[in-house]
């Protein structure tokens, strides 16, 4: 998923929506609209459009709260919370490192679903008071739909969507919460993460495919308990376990590759002495002196030897070709305050954290003083890794 649009900001978290959130969005509200114009013909269109509109913006708050449930307790544990987007399965939160003990694991898993439930259950407690229903009556929404106003109606849909989001969460299938709770467990026997998420990981890819082959089955006809049938189902069952396999398996490749840069240092694998070029030449001088003379798609700017910047490629080609006889590149480049960068003793798994989350592909890596150190490149450090599993696997 991508980092998606930046809507707000709490406890210093910021909360985004990816483009495919509107997507989903969109097929909750006319999913919605249809089953309550069933329900409520006496309803107005507008009524049930607006109705659905509203009900599917208050299931995205829940998982919104859901995904805050952890990251405020990785915050209350030191553990840094960048983001939470919004997207097409629902939420994820953007933790930072991984938990520093199986306890914390468990407790920073377990809430997320436990937010869920409980906000569920009072959603339905409430709706079942107000409807002056018995307990027995509100668990069988589909009988009572008819009979219940707007208010009661959202009540009860929202309270039952976040029970079914608290139990779907707690199949234990890595990196899904109950995953991650199995993987606590896990840690706790072997004491060993990287082998307990190996564990784990193969068990979410195995429950994976089991949605994969159930799904294809529901499409094409088979009656599956709780499920049903039918081709949309079906699809929509086999594309998340699709998404989960594939999650699964990345979580596991992101730990090895944490454990392959932990002990390493950005100088030992950052280039010491990168092509770098200065702020007061034209455009065109960069690209025939410097871009067209090396492989490299990046120059740290220099302005009487002190760094000042860093111009690339991508910079070039967004100024127009008749300028460039006239533009200088400390008009295009990434002035230095702007740019993220890193220090020669820096552990390598920070730095690529760096680049993952500002989506560049260099990292000028500055000593004390300020001065120039190196450049650590993207490629540099995929270099590094593939030479690491090679070694590995000989």
């Amino acid at each position: 998923m991508g980092k998606g649009i930046r809507i707000g900001r709490l406890f210093g978290i910021n909360i985004r929506i990816d483009w495919s959130w509107l997507f989903i969005f969109l097929l909750i509200t006319w999913n919605l609209a249809t089953v309550f114009g069933q329900a409520h013909s006496e309803w107005s269109v507008l009524m049930h459009w607006g109705m659905a509109a509203v009900a599917a913006l208050l299931f995205f708050a829940s998982v919104l709260a859901h995904e805050l449930a952890h990251s405020l307790v990785a915050q209350a544990q030191g553990i840094p919370v960048r983001s939470i987007t919004l997207h097409l399965f629902g939420g994820v939160s953007s933790i930072q490192r991984e938990p520093d003990s199986p306890g914390s694991e468990f407790v920073m898993a377990i809430l997320g679903p436990i937010t869920s439930l409980v906000i569920g259950g009072v959603l339905l407690l409430i709706a079942g008071i107000a409807a002056g229903l018995s307990a027995a009556s509100v668990s069988n929404i589909d009988q009572a739909l008819s009979q219940m106003g707007p208010g009661i109606t959202l009540l009860s849909w929202l309270g039952s969507v976040n029970v079914i989001l608290g139990i779907f969460n707690l199949i234990p299938g890595f990196p899904l919460d109950g995953g991650r709770v199995l993987r606590s467990i896990l840690w706790t026997i072997t004491d060993d993460l990287r082998r307990a998420t190996q564990w784990a990981s193969w068990v979410g890819q195995a429950i994976a495919w089991v949605m994969i082959v159930t799904g294809i089955g529901m499409a094409f006809g088979v009656q599956v308990p709780i499920f049903g049938q039918g081709l949309i189902n079906g699809l929509w069952l086999a594309f998340i376990g699709w998404f989960l396999n594939t999650a699964s398996a990345q979580s596991y490749q992101r730990l090895l590759i944490k454990d392959a840069l932990s002990d390493i240092s950005v100088s030992r694998i950052m280039r010491s002495d990168p092509p770098t070029t200065t702020a007061d030449i034209s455009i065109d001088a960069l690209v025939h002196n410097h871009i067209m003379q090396s492989d490299d798609q990046a120059f740290p700017v220099l302005d009487e030897g002190e760094f000042v910047g860093i111009v690339t490629l991508d910079d070039v080609r967004s100024a127009s070709r008749n300028t460039w006889q006239d533009k200088t590149v400390r008009e295009i480049m990434t002035p230095r305050e702007q740019l993220v960068t890193s220090f020669p003793d820096e552990c390598a798994d920070e730095a690529m954290n760096k680049l993952t989350q500002r989506n560049v592909r260099q990292l000028p890596v500055l000593q004390d003083d300020g001065s120039l150190a190196g450049v650590l490149r993207r490629q540099d450090l995929i270099k590094w890794l593939q030479l690491e599993s090679d070694l590995t696997l000989h």
